[in-house]
């Protein structure tokens, strides 16, 4: 399978993670990422039930209402609400 290269934003917890990875480790999730991307994009699902899957297993993983809306803060630049890039 050829690869190229992308750069996409994740949070902070994931990225400190895949940067302490071993190799074989990041090549294990690189290749987890990439089979989401494609499992999304091919989903015979809304767009609308594939995020609420993703948000289910999220709040199964620990992702709390109060964690997910600071996260979207520290994106937040403008007082808005609105991300600033």
């Amino acid at each position: 399978m050829a690869t190229t290269a992308i750069t996409i934003e994740v949070d902070e917890e994931a990225a400190r993670i895949f940067e302490n990875a071993s190799p074989d480790e990041q090549r294990k999730l690189a290749a987890l990422v990439s089979l989401q991307l494609l499992e999304a994009v091919r989903s015979t699902s809304s767009l609308r039930e594939v995020m609420d899957a993703i948000g289910q297993q999220a709040q199964q993983r620990g992702l709390t209402e109060e964690r997910l809306q600071a996260i979207l803060a520290e994106g937040d630049t403008s007082g808005t609400g609105e991300r600033v890039p």
